[in-house]
């Protein structure tokens, strides 16, 4: 068990509503791991107030937060300064608070994603092929972001409201092209960047036949963690990778930054944080 010293580093997730967020549960695992007088708490701040409150936690001893729905693009401009990396994403989701006062931002949603994929489906590079993001909220800028960085040859944008897609393509640059239906023909990877197949909403009705041989079907979404989208893949005899990896590796570049300690994702961490997400 652990105990709280007067010296208690901490840090945050901030979100509304927030009580839905795992952060707490995956940062309090690696703080009793490395045995770090720490804490990582839940948030809860109102759009309204969440200026306020962010320039509030340096003075409560806070060395840095989390950023989650629906504050990303808040939170960007709120920072002093933002890395090439938040930049590039045009959102942040983890701050830093320096002793000088300065609020700094990143985006590790790209960082994350990457990982995940190359754990769960070793050999992937994003020169592979093409690529497909349906969705163009803030994770899915920061994830496109990092595929045309490392080396994604085309990139297809696929939005109902196609004008957001557009927009989120000039801001890209490169090789992106814009749809309002998924041309998935010789794609070597799908990412499901939408909440279609989330516990509570309707399944995303996609037809997975046309994506390359062994393409890689990847959903951001984590309850559940085995979406249909997901087994469609498998059943297709596709690379699956489900969303909880992108979560756990996210986390790493604030965790390090925060704590002192660079954790690591094993099998471990995974099955801890997934127990919380099975049915009750």
């Amino acid at each position: 068990m652990q105990i709280l010293s007067g010296k208690a580093l901490k840090a945050g997730v901030l979100g509304w509503p927030v009580a839905h967020s795992r952060s707490p549960r995956l940062h309090g695992f690696w703080l009793d791991r490395h045995g770090i007088d720490g804490a990582y708490l839940p948030l809860p701040v109102r759009p309204e107030h969440f200026v306020e409150s962010v320039r509030a936690l340096p003075r409560l001893g806070f060395a840095g937060a989390n950023v989650t729905i629906p504050h990303k693009e808040a939170a960007y401009a709120l920072c002093d300064a933002v890395d090439a990396v938040g930049r590039r994403a045009g959102s942040v989701n983890t701050l830093f608070f320096r002793p000088d006062g300065r609020i700094e931002g990143t985006s590790t949603d790209g960082y994350g994603f990457l990982e995940s994929i190359r754990e769960q489906a070793p050999g992937w590079q994003a020169s592979d092929g093409p690529a497909v993001i349906l969705g163009a909220g803030g994770a899915v800028r920061s994830v496109a972001a990092a595929l045309l960085d490392a080396g994604c040859p085309k990139l297809v944008l696929v939005n109902r409201t196609v004008a957001r897609a557009e927009a989120l393509a000039r801001d890209l640059g490169g090789p992106v092209a814009v749809s309002d239906q998924p041309l998935l023909r010789d794609a070597a990877l799908l990412v499901n960047g939408t909440s279609m197949g989330m516990q509570g909403e309707p399944p995303l009705e996609i037809d997975l036949a046309p994506l390359a041989p062994g393409a890689v079907v990847a959903d951001m979404v984590y309850v559940p963690l085995e979406t249909p989208l997901l087994a469609q893949a498998r059943a297709l005899g596709l690379r699956a990778v489900d969303g909880l990896g992108m979560l756990l590796h996210q986390a790493r570049p604030g965790f390090t930054e925060w704590f002192g300690v660079a954790p690591r994702v094993d099998a471990e961490l995974r099955a801890f944080v997934a127990h919380d997400l099975m049915p009750r």
